[in-house]
């Protein structure tokens, strides 16, 4: 039985709250430049991956908010197919990779891959908005991430220019810190469960019960003639 991880949840939360301030003072400080607004979906075709414990709460957010019905088929339904056309992707890059493409090379074509997110509504407006990864939140200020600065190609700031920015490695690092807790805090047998990355649609899709997270012993295959 998968136990209270509630506690993990919160701080996560408290972070996610920085992020958002964050956010919200560069939008001050740099008036004009933030181009953010109900409607714009463009950071909602992005690829990435979300950590472990960023998966587990968009889990558990979207079963909170929808139970059986439609609109939960709906999502789940795109979420398959974003799953599927990902799967081709990184098929291709891993695929370009053996094939000696340099590494710049491919995570530059990553960048430029477009896919629609499986929580993208009809209206281009986010479902599940409240509950929407650190990614989602943080995308439309300068970000940095490995030395290397991003801004959203629809703002209006200067790719190079000197703005406050938020440095995503060390929110990287807090999630991972919170991904090893949650492993710790199950007693997984996997000693690499906080290693698991997925994407939004894979974090919908999966059951993050005891055989997922490795709780338990394991149990032996049964194989039927």
């Amino acid at each position: 039985m998968v136990p209270d991880l509630s506690p993990i949840f919160t701080q996560y939360e408290r972070l996610r709250s920085f992020v958002d301030g964050a956010f919200a003072q560069v939008e001050q400080k740099c008036p004009g430049c933030v181009s953010c607004h109900v409607g714009c979906s463009d950071c909602c075709h992005a690829l990435f991956d979300l950590s472990l414990v960023e998966a587990m709460y968009l889990n558990k957010a979207f079963k909170e908010k929808f139970g059986y019905g439609p609109e939960r088929s709906a999502i789940l339904e795109r979420a398959e197919q974003a799953d599927r056309k990902l799967t081709r992707i990184k098929k291709k890059l891993y695929l370009d990779q053996k094939h000696g493409e340099a590494t710049d090379a491919i995570f530059h074509e990553a960048s430029e891959e477009r896919m629609r997110c499986p929580l993208l509504g009809d209206n281009n407006e986010c479902v599940l908005y409240d509950a929407r990864p650190i990614t989602c939140r943080a995308y439309g200020i300068p970000t940095s991430i490995g030395g290397q600065g991003h801004v959203c190609g629809s703002s209006g700031f200067a790719q190079g220019g000197e703005y406050p920015t938020v440095k995503l490695d060390k929110i990287q690092d807090a999630l991972r810190d919170m991904s090893i807790a949650i492993e710790k805090g199950v007693h997984s047998r996997f000693d690499k469960l906080h290693e698991v990355y997925m994407p939004v649609s894979m974090a919908l899709l999966t059951s993050f019960d005891d055989r997922f997270l490795g709780i338990g012993e394991a149990k032996p295959e049964r194989w039927e003639r």
